[in-house]
């Protein structure tokens, strides 16, 4: 049986006619920094430095290990990440001032992603100056780090909301001066997926330095906003495990990974089979479950409980899960409860060895639906408790 069943429209060449996504992705995930700034989280520097592995083990090119700034200890963390030896490019993030170059310089990063605001709310009620004052420090910034042996990435937060012939200007003076990559952010989730495209498309025919693009899902659009960045002149991509991050959170890395595989064909070396590991890893270090609905490593993502899906799924799990659960380190469940049909309370009993005529099959069935009404989904427990009274009942006549 094929692993993957998805829609036959996806490849179509009408399709697909003006979309296109490049050859070589880049993901680079910032649990370690993002991620952590979701209110009330803080990882200890162990709980780093196995993030930081789990994410080299299943292949994440690029990893931003933190915020040197922050404090002595997130400076060493960063350091003893980025001096593992692991295959991953370690990524630091830093203000344009020199302290915090400095402090990314210590943490032997191979990259500092300079970020500054840019547009007018930003500029007016955070950092209060002109954008003439943006700009140099914008230069000075990136000079510096090229003098003092750390490759420069140039980013705009808030660039979404930032005049265009600003964001060009800032675009071509961060590529004059040297910045290796210039990043563009929707800081607070607002843009539409059409934004998005007008946005790095628009900036694409400035230069041809790498773009990356920092999305948040605000609005629920940062997976199709992150595709849509690519489809239109981005290579790299920001992610966080279970998309966790400020406010409604960020890229999840799980579903763009897969939506990138599956739905759009491209293969980025990526051991997809422990995604569920690294999921399930974060949620343990900050306490948080995974919601059920979460898709791919969600419990309820390959969950079934409706008698007639469930009647199909055993004939073929195609049907309901366009991909095996298994690709993502996840797995099948089929629960008893109100919706259960006689597919499956029949598949029980002959997984038992109970030969069942069609009026106990049906007496099952009925009281499950009932406890179900009343309870939900059935514990293993209460479902054979039912076959069996109800077996003992049949037989006593």
């Amino acid at each position: 049986m094929n692993d993957v069943s998805v829609s036959p429209y996806n490849t179509l060449p009408e399709v697909l006619k003006d979309f296109r996504l490049p050859d070589n992705i880049v993901i680079y995930d910032s649990t370690l920094r993002d991620g952590e700034q979701m209110p009330g989280i803080s990882f200890s520097p162990v709980q780093k430095l196995s993030i930081a592995r789990k994410l080299d083990e299943i292949g994440i090119p690029e990893i931003e290990a933190g915020f040197p700034a922050v404090s002595k200890t997130e400076e060493k963390t960063i350091k003893t990440i980025a001096n593992e030896g692991l295959n991953a490019k370690i990524l630091v993030l830093s203000r344009l001032k020199k302290e915090d170059i400095d402090a990314a310089i210590r943490t032997d990063a191979d990259l500092v992603l300079l970020f500054i605001a840019s547009s007018p709310l930003h500029l007016k009620y955070k950092l209060h100056c002109s954008e003439q004052e943006i700009k140099d420090k914008v230069i000075e910034s990136i000079e510096y780090s090229k003098d003092h042996g750390i490759i420069p990435s140039f980013s705009t937060e808030d660039s979404t909301r930032t005049p265009l012939n600003f964001l060009k200007e800032l675009v071509i003076l961060a590529d004059e001066t040297g910045a290796k990559r210039i990043g563009f952010t929707d800081t607070v989730g607002c843009a539409t997926p059409q934004a998005i495209k007008y946005l790095f498309s628009n900036m694409r025919k400035l230069v041809s330095t790498p773009f990356s693009a920092h999305i948040h899902n605000d609005f629920g659009l940062g997976l199709i906003n992150a595709i849509t960045a690519l489809s239109a002149g981005a290579t790299h991509v920001c992610t966080t495990i279970n998309g966790w991050g400020e406010r409604a959170g960020n890229v999840p890395i799980e579903q763009l990974v897969m939506s990138l595989k599956i739905l759009y064909k491209k293969e980025m070396g990526i051991d997809t089979t422990k995604l569920i590991e690294l999921s399930e890893m974060v949620s343990h270090f900050t306490g948080l479950p995974i919601p059920k609905m979460h898709p791919m490593v969600g419990m309820n993502a390959f969950t079934h409980e409706s008698g007639i899906h469930v009647a199909a799924i055993i004939e073929n799990p195609r049907t309901y899960e366009s991909i095996s659960p298994e690709l993502v380190g996840n797995k099948s469940n089929i629960l008893f409860g109100k919706h259960t049909g006689k597919h499956l309370v029949k598949q029980l009993l002959d997984s038992h060895g109970i030969d069942a005529d069609e009026e106990l099959l049906l007496d099952i069935v009925s009281q499950v639906k009932q406890l179900g009404e009343r309870n939900g989904c059935l514990s293993d427990e209460e479902i054979h408790q039912i076959i069996n009274e109800l077996t003992e009942r049949h037989r006593d006549g």
